[in-house]
């Protein structure tokens, strides 16, 4: 079976998607970006590059660091990969390398406008990798996940199930939104169908689940799942507003960033990929993802 190689593999989606494509019977190798001799172990038939500097939600980040790790590491590996024998190159970058607010639906040929170093250190990386000419029999694939989740995973989610846990009312009933995510599994179910699929072409594609779903969708599904009572509220949005604004001067771990990521609308197209596959739909639907997460913080 092909050899693939994966930076990043430490992190929550590469310990995923190792497990994965180990069990689909690929060999898999592990490298890391920090040590000097990684250009040595090159080989393979695809590199998964997931190696990167999270979004910092908390703004205490230096933006230079996020183009030192997401910008001139991904230009370094994409140079040797272009030199090397390896036929394919998946590179995860974000759709917060495009946009940080989406008014419709994220598509694909949206012209980028990041605001924030992460979105901006991830857009340069991937105009690096479409500035350059690849070789016949090379494939080159540009991966923007929404938000990702499943087992194992923290974040907003974990935050949400903490809420409905402790029985603390979801204070934001107030706002409907319409928003994407990504299951694990879906992701793992993509990454994997490239690999063996020679007839998808280069290109940048979306990764997200069938379904949009709101926030108060979200918390109703954490409160089943935990056999817990939904006491959600709808504190006016007025208020709500001066009192981010108070925890963003105070430095409080639930900020307007934070606020803006729960109540937003930010839906995105997963039409391309799967057109590129041939199918209709994902394996998993976006409520059974998300109820195999929570299941996950229960049984933790």
């Amino acid at each position: 079976m092909d050899r693939v190689i994966i930076t990043g593999a430490s992190g929550f989606v590469g310990q995923n998607l190792f497990s994965y494509l180990s069990e689909q019977y690929f060999l898999i190798d592990e490298i890391s970006l920090r040590n000097y001799d990684w250009k040595e172990n090159l080989k393979g038939a695809a590199i998964i590059h997931l190696a990167g500097k999270a979004h910092d939600t908390k703004n205490t980040s230096d933006a230079s660091e996020y183009f030192k790790v997401n910008t001139d590491l991904t230009k370094e590996l994409f140079d040797a990969f272009l030199k090397s024998e390896i036929k394919d190159f998946i590179y995860f970058s974000s759709v917060k390398a495009v946009t940080d607010e989406v008014s419709e639906v994220l598509y694909e040929d949206i012209h980028p406008n990041p605001k924030t170093p992460y979105g901006q250190s991830k857009l340069e990386a991937e105009e690096y990798i479409l500035s350059k000419e690849i070789s016949k029999g090379k494939r080159v694939f540009i991966i923007r996940p929404c938000m990702i989740h499943g087992p194992g995973n923290k974040g907003n989610l974990n935050l949400l199930y903490n809420l409905v846990k402790k029985r603390i009312p979801y204070p934001l009933a107030v706002f409907h939104n319409e928003r994407s995510f990504l299951g694990i599994d879906n992701l793992n179910f993509l990454v994997k169908e490239i690999l063996l699929n020679t007839n998808i072409v280069s290109g940048v594609y979306n990764f997200a689940d069938d379904e949009v779903l709101s926030t108060n969708e979200l918390v109703k599904i954490i409160a089943k799942v935990s056999n817990k009572k939904n006491l959600s509220i709808s504190i006016p949005a007025s208020i709500i507003n001066v009192i981010t604004k108070f925890c963003d001067l105070i430095k409080f771990p639930i900020n307007s960033e934070t606020i803006q990521k729960l109540t937003e609308n930010y839906r995105v197209s997963n039409k391309k990929i799967k057109i590129a596959l041939g199918i209709e739909k994902l394996p998993y639907t976006a409520q059974e993802g998300l109820e195999k997460t929570i299941k996950s913080f229960i049984n933790k």
